[in-house]
Parts: structure tokens; sequence; C-alpha cells
């Protein structure tokens, strides 16, 4: 947690500045693929204070995390036997990354939807994604949908609750992410049915 609030920090000293945008976007990359800090402990304190940019702000952020997903994905099917090792053991461990392999071949799509939305490191399904050769069309349509609610929740919260985000966010924070991750599950079963 001190990391944190080192951040929220350094995030209010560059609410006002003309890179702010690029800062997100880069912050994003960053987050989605060697830096597993939540970047709600950024984001959240930035729409609060910049409303006026506040769906702009939630764009970056997933622009920053595609090009993250894209550039994790590149890394598992190109470089999977150079730095493979070193992403299980920094994010997770043979036995879990084996068992995220097999679930990226049997249902990729759900998979990687589901890993973009709860609060797991990313890596690991972007670098299983790359390493299975997974479709990139499949893989970036479920980043691009995870990512966007993920980022879009709360902008929206922000735009709805003002200055009160940050406070419900951290109160119905673990109800919201079992609703989701329960909806996108019955989803998941419901695709199987078809």
């Amino acid at each position: 947690m001190a990391i944190a609030k080192k951040i929220k920090q350094k995030t209010r000293q560059f609410i006002d500045s003309k890179h702010m945008l690029k800062s997100i976007t880069v912050a994003s990359f960053l987050e989605s693929t060697i830096v597993p800090i939540p970047l709600e402990a950024v984001l959240i304190p930035l729409m609060q204070a910049r409303r006026e940019k506040l769906w702009l702000i939630a764009l970056m952020a997933t622009i920053g995390c595609i090009i993250g997903a894209i550039f994790g994905y590149a890394l598992g099917y190109y470089l999977f036997d150079v730095v493979g090792d070193w992403v299980i053991n920094t994010f997770s461990n043979p036995e879990q990354f084996e068992q995220v392999k097999q679930n990226m071949q049997a249902q990729g799509f759900w998979f990687v939807l589901t890993l973009g939305i709860v609060p797991i490191p990313f890596q690991i399904a972007m670098l299983a994604a790359g390493a299975t050769k997974y479709s990139i069309f499949l893989f970036l349509l479920a980043t691009v949908i995870a990512r966007s609610i993920r980022y879009f929740a709360l902008a929206a919260v922000v735009y709805y609750a003002g200055n009160q985000a940050e406070r419900i966010i951290q109160k119905h924070k673990t109800k919201a992410l079992v609703a989701v991750s329960v909806l996108v599950l019955l989803l998941w079963w419901l695709s199987t049915l078809i």
C-alpha cells in the first residue's frame, strides 16, 4: 500500500501537466506489461481532478493497455523460450502458467476476457496467448472489451459520484468484481451451450 500512496502523490503532481494523457497511456502500458500495480490508484484521483477529460483518460488508459497487450502477446509468440521463465516466475509459477495455457487453448476468448477484468496479473494471459499462438484478433477483441469495461466503469463511477468515487469504489470494489466476474462466467457458460 505504500507504493500506491506514493503513486497517488506523484499523480497529483502531473494532474495539470500537458503530458498527463500521454503519461496515462505509458502508465497503462507499463501496468499491463511489467509493473503489477493497479492503475486505479492513479486513475481515480486523476479522473476526479480532471473531470472535463474523464472519458479521454479512460480511453488513453485502454489504449495503453492494448499496446501493452500486443507487446505481451508478441513476447509470448516470438520470445517465449527466452523470456517465458522470467515472466512466469515474476508473475506466477510454472503450475499456474500450465493451467493458464490449457485454459487458453480450451476457451481463449472468455479466459482473456475474464483475466482482463479481474485483478489478476494480465501478463500471464498475454504471454499464454502468444505462446499458444492463440488468434491475435480474438485476443485483442477480448482485451479491448475487458479493459474498456474496467476503465470506463471507473470513469462512470467518477462521473456520477464525483469526489465520493474513491470511497464508493473502495467500499464496493469486491462486490463489483464478483458481480462482473459472475456475469462474464455466465456468458462464457452460455456460449458453450450454443
